[in-house]
């Protein structure tokens, strides 16, 4: 929604440092197009960039608090979207607090100013936020309980930077993106350790988690984490109650003062959003004399072209999203526009760049990554904020893995395949994948997330297990899920909105017993249940079909044409990471793997490290 970035030093003197706020800000446009701020003093510097969704006129930041003198209490970086704004105000009020605008961000701030750190508990929503106290001499940074916006900090000579993107940090010239071998195990290793981010130094505020730094030091505190309780309620009170919660999550997401869309895959989760959003009628203004909107609720939907006619079902993707997306479009009387993509889209240089620019990393499923954007671009055309159904499959157990979890030492959606092909690595050095030692990275960063897990006393071996595979998909897989929506819609200055992911739903979901969530062994079940008079048969019932996976033969083809510029090249900065007899190998089509996805991945890996190496001057110390 809005981006952030800024210093604190207790040595230098950061006093009217327009060179400096100018370089971080100027990284972040993509995040806050409407508008740029900054706050000086001489101990701390805030930079903001604004993209207006709630309050137009008033919400400019930085905000901030001043006492009765007119002294300053609190300066305010804040991007998010809070859902309890109303209650947060009467309570308040209250308590002798005036407001001048209808912004959240105004509510954030005095909420600060009356609890301190500790307002993020009362917080409802999805947020990132820096406080610099003045009183205290201390900067504060808030991150919201499922980490749906990012931010970053390191500490560098002079003292702290913090941005909502590592490429905030560098454009600070205080500190270089260097990747070091656990980088590069982040990078490799698919599931993020909370708190790392690939670059040596720099460390992401953990979702639910609070950091101080004062002259004394950093200062780490978690405010929220998954709790464990016993579930008492039977079946159909597990389902209302299932209900209610979804209605209120979704209502309370709807508060906007410009456009909103919804993506619709066809799919349970998007099409039960959908539906509610409909029910719902849509956006609600923040001003209270602004009239309801009267528009359709837009929809958009992306598929490959050449699934139009070649599409092959699998036991991953057994069918197409184009006709459910339609039949659900036409069900509810949206406005739905399709985006038809092709391998040539997805092997394009441009699009591969934005993507990494994006992202500050090399990402592989470059199908998904572009798919996702451009379906964001597309919608970006006729709405400001769009709402999604991610983090259902993680809540409600949607995975195919869940039927299946096992006990491995590796997390469930890697399942023993990983070891065999490491994923990404097929044309890495043989040597250097031997060094990083992956297998052993993800099982002792497996060990320390299952040991994370709450139990409740009395709870069989297998009730366990499922609480174990639904805690790592809400803490270690939805991390990525939702830092890819971010990142991609983002890139093109689209707020995404995942009512899912509300608090309120998952804790109660978190402890609903496995035998409720999957009855008779369906999938969603509890999930489908309560939202069963919302959709046509044919989609209530539909299997999981994850988002599409490009099977054109055409983007293995140009893949290696990338592969053989790459190879043909003077000199690439990567050469020493690549194994050169796989790479030999990939040019001539032969596989690299028994899987030939992972050949694809493989590639699409060593074309971005490249990038990444060459055009963002990352340095690879290995």
């Amino acid at each position: 929604m809005c981006g952030i970035a800024g210093v604190v030093s207790f040595t230098d003197d950061l006093t009217d440092r327009h060179d400096l706020a100018n370089r971080m800000s100027k990284t972040l446009h993509h995040r806050g197009p409407d508008q740029d701020g900054y706050w000086f003093d001489r101990r701390a510097l805030l930079t903001f960039r604004r993209m207006a969704v709630v309050d137009l006129v008033g919400g400019e930041q930085p905000m901030v608090g001043e006492d009765a003198d007119g002294g300053v209490r609190a300066v305010l970086d804040y991007t998010g979207e809070i859902f309890n704004v109303a209650e947060l105000k009467a309570q308040l009020r209250a308590r002798g607090h005036r407001f001048r605008t209808y912004s959240d961000t105004e509510v954030v701030l005095h909420a600060y100013l009356e609890w301190g750190p500790e307002c993020a508990t009362r917080l409802r929503g999805m947020f990132a936020f820096v406080v610099w106290d003045a009183v205290r001499e201390q900067l504060v940074l808030i991150r919201d309980r499922f980490g749906i916006y990012p931010l970053f900090y390191t500490e560098v000579d002079c003292g702290l930077l913090f941005g909502s993107e590592p490429k905030a940090l560098f454009a600070s010239g205080l500190c270089r993106p260097v990747v070091d071998r656990d980088g590069l195990r982040e990078v490799l290793g698919f599931t993020p350790t909370p708190g790392l981010s690939v670059f040596r130094g720099v460390r992401e505020v953990i979702p639910g988690e609070v950091i101080v730094y004062d002259r004394n030091g950093l200062h780490r505190a978690r405010y929220w984490r998954l709790r464990a309780h016993e579930h008492t309620d039977d079946f159909d009170t597990t389902v209302r109650t299932t209900r209610v919660y979804l209605e209120d999550a979704v209502g309370s997401q709807l508060v906007s003062d410009v456009p909103m869309c919804a993506l619709l895959s066809g799919g349970v989760d998007s099409s039960a959003l959908c539906a509610l959003v409909s029910a719902f009628g849509g956006r609600k203004p923040s001003t209270p004399d602004e009239p309801l909107p009267g528009d359709r609720l837009r929809t958009y939907s992306m598929e490959f072209a050449y699934h139009l006619t070649d599409f092959r079902p699998n036991e991953v993707h057994p069918s197409s999203d184009r006709p459910y997306a339609h039949l659900m479009s036409g069900s509810l009387g949206t406005a739905h526009q399709e985006l038809l993509l092709t391998a040539e889209d997805v092997a394009d240089r441009a699009e591969q760049r934005a993507v990494l620019t994006a992202m500050d990393r090399p990402v592989a499923r470059l199908d998904m990554n572009i798919g996702l954007r451009r379906l964001a671009a597309a919608a970006r055309e006729t709405s400001n904020v769009t709402l999604s159904g991610d983090g259902a499959d993680e809540l409600f157990g949607g995975y195919a893995w869940f039927r299946n979890p096992g006990d491995l030492d590796a997390f469930p959606w890697f399942g023993t395949w990983y070891y065999q092909f490491h994923m990404f690595c097929g044309l890495l050095d043989r040597q250097l994948v031997k060094e990083l030692d992956l297998p052993t990275y993800i099982r002792d960063r497996y060990a320390e997330a299952r040991a994370e897990v709450p139990h409740v006393d009395g709870a069989t071996a297998h009730e366990r297990r499922m609480r174990e595979v639904a805690y790592l998909h809400l803490t270690r897989y939805l991390r990525v899920i939702t830092d890819r929506k971010d990142r991609m819609a983002m890139s093109v200055s689209l707020e995404g909105r995942i009512p899912y992911c509300d608090h309120h739903l998952v804790e109660y979901v978190f402890n609903v017993p496995w035998a409720l969530k999957n009855p008779n062994s369906r999938d969603k079940g509890l999930l489908r249940a309560a939202v069963a008079d919302l959709l046509p048969p044919e989609i209530l019932n539909r299997r999981k079909s994850p988002f599409p996976m490009l099977q054109d033969p055409a983007y293995g083809v140009a893949l290696r044409e990338q592969l053989r510029e790459l190879a043909d090249g003077v000199s690439s900065p990567v050469d020493g990471l690549l194994d050169q007899r796989q790479l030999s190998v990939a040019l001539t089509g032969q596989a690299l793997a028994e899987d030939s996805r992972a050949d694809l991945l493989s590639m699409e890996t060593a074309i971005m490290l490249d990038l990444w190496v060459r055009e963002q001057g990352v340095t690879v110390a290995v």
